[in-house]
């Protein structure tokens, strides 16, 4: 009986490790540490190593510590992808960037398309130029190659709009949205990674109060969205 219930111990704090590993982090440590010496009956800091720290706390900083590595690994890989998708669609559209008409932007959240939706749409309308179809289905090929998420975004200056098909500027930049996002199914992207959003005349990047920056705030944006990073675990040392 008491072999067995040794085995049984030891059984109950290996799967209690293995739990600590998939999802270390200071707190659930410092838990588990006090845990296991009271299910040993020894102290804290018992197998000193030399550095101020017992063996229990070298084996998990050591375990953090390669954790942190993959994070960060693959927090490089990730970033690297999207440096190459930015630099695909930069070079693709480097016509209409180069005139001012496009840019590709890269940030934290992703890979930014901004274009003018002057050589998307005529004014007050929502069907893409056919000139603008094939600029889109350049743009859906490169984006076919990955599978992140994509937002498409649709923007207006802030002049009221009011016809049947349009009662306001809502109904407009989120139907020039969704026409971009059409052209992209019909050209392969997955429905699934695709996401339409309105802003009417909201979040302008000029002045509505000059023609130049009212054709600046009418514009679509094609977003592909960076993996979200994976925090990174405090180990607690400098």
């Amino acid at each position: 009986m008491v072999s067995y219930a040794d085995f049984i111990t030891l059984l109950f704090a290996f799967f209690v490790v293995m739990y600590g590993i998939s999802s270390v982090n200071e707190g659930k440590y410092k838990v588990f540490n006090g845990s296991m010496s009271k299910a040993f009956g020894t102290k804290a800091g018992n197998g000193d190593t030399g550095t101020g720290m017992s063996e229990e706390e070298m084996y998990f900083k050591a375990l953090i510590e390669r954790r942190n590595a993959r994070l960060a690994e693959k927090f490089i890989k990730q970033q690297e992808r999207m440096k190459r998708l930015s630099e695909a669609l930069n070079s693709k559209l480097s016509s209409f960037v180069s005139k001012g008409a496009m840019s590709v932007t890269q940030s934290e959240r992703g890979v930014t398309l901004d274009i003018n939706a002057s050589m998307l749409f005529q004014q007050g309308d929502a069907t893409l130029q056919p000139e603008a179809v094939v600029t889109l289905t350049d743009v859906a090929k490169i984006l076919a190659e990955e599978a992140m998420p994509v937002e498409v975004e649709g923007y207006t200056d802030n002049l009221p709009i009011a016809t049947a098909q349009f009662p306001s500027n809502w109904e407009l930049s989120s139907a020039r949205a969704s026409s971009v996002v059409r052209l992209f199914i019909e050209q392969g992207l997955s429905a699934e990674r695709l996401k339409v959003i309105g802003h009417a005349d909201n979040d302008p990047v000029a002045s509505n109060d000059t023609t130049e920056g009212r054709a600046r705030n009418r514009r679509v944006t094609v977003t592909v969205l960076a993996p979200p990073p994976e925090a990174a675990i405090s180990t607690g040392a400098n």
